[in-house]
């Protein structure tokens, strides 16, 4: 919490100045009653008393007090608030190493669920597209607020051939970078890609992120899988061999940090869709300066009316 007018903080000493005179006017009463009457006659001239209740009306007043002081020096505190021109790709790894079964039920599965929930629970001024590659980039749905289009990309997803994390990255970068070309200042936009397996095809993914560095254009990656993943392959003779498929999380760091982003490393379906709902969140808000003086206000209010109602209730009088 930041404060524009700080200097009227210093209204909290009366505070503490309230509490020392209040006490010190107590002890006076005391002493006087004491004077009145000795302490063997004082249950017969006083048998009863308020007790804690006596004090708790000005305990009120002193929180009203502070929160009027804090109130003066105008509160304000960080929210996120909605970012209507906002846009992210999700760039889909689609190779054939996503079919593998480590990631319950499978790789690919967990992808496009997890790409569903997150369509089916952003914001809807948050514009989504996706790019789907293998070997080559098969899918390209630029980034617009109507997703339909986009559902049956994402519902398509079938694994097969190679990966081309660079010629996929680039394809989602350029989406981002046309749309923002047509605005004088470039609206907020963000890359997810997500892959399971080292490149093997098309361009090198780090030049890619150096690109989207230079446009401002975050990547943030998803190595999803673990160092167990395997898929069957059957070569030409008509044979299967098993061959292990790991996540190349080394090449996903690099893309992510060289673009300004943070990278992710995924073993269950579950911890995927946490991430995609949070970069969404990232992505569709941005952090505004929000005074709430009001809040301190209205708390002040509310706490002179309760001592206020609690001094009338139980001794008939305001103090």
């Amino acid at each position: 919490m930041t404060f524009g007018s700080p200097a009227y903080l210093l209204a909290l000493l009366l505070v503490p100045a309230a509490v020392a005179m209040y006490v010190l006017a107590d002890r006076r009463r005391r002493a006087g009653a004491a004077r009145f009457a000795s302490p063997v006659l004082m249950p017969s001239v006083a048998p009863t008393g308020p007790g804690f209740r006596r004090h708790l009306p000005l305990v009120l007043y002193g929180v009203a007090l502070a929160a009027v002081a804090v109130a003066l020096a105008r509160p304000e505190t960080t929210v996120a608030v909605p970012e209507e021109r906002a846009a992210v790709v999700l760039a889909t790894d689609i190779s054939g190493s996503m079919e593998a079964q480590d990631v319950n039920p499978s790789r690919m599965s967990a992808v496009r669920q997890a790409a569903l929930d997150f369509i089916g629970r952003a914001p809807d001024e948050l514009r989504i597209g996706g790019v789907a590659f293998n070997h080559a980039v098969r899918s390209i749905e630029p980034p617009r607020a109507e997703r339909e289009d986009l559902r049956s990309l994402i519902e398509g997803l079938t694994p097969s051939g190679g990966t081309a994390t660079g010629d996929g990255l680039a394809a989602a970068v350029g989406l981002l970078a046309r749309q923002g070309a047509q605005d004088r200042q470039r609206p907020p936009a963000a890359v997810i890609l997500l892959s399971d397996g080292t490149s093997t095809h098309g361009r090198d993914p780090v030049p890619v992120a150096r690109q989207a560095a230079r446009l401002r254009i975050p990547i943030y990656t998803v190595a999803l899988g673990t160092d167990a993943g395997t898929i069957e392959v059957r070569g030409p003779d008509g044979t299967t061999t098993t061959r292990s498929v790991p996540p190349d999380r080394e090449t996903m760091r690099r893309v992510a940090t060289i673009s300004g982003a943070r990278t992710f490393n995924v073993g269950e379906g579950d911890e995927l869709a946490t991430v995609y709902e949070r970069l969404g969140s990232q992505v569709a808000t941005r952090e505004e300066q929000r005074e709430i003086t009001a809040a301190f206000v209205g708390g002040a209010a509310a706490f002179l009316l309760l001592g206020g109602a609690m001094s009338l209730r139980w001794f008939g009088r305001l103090p």
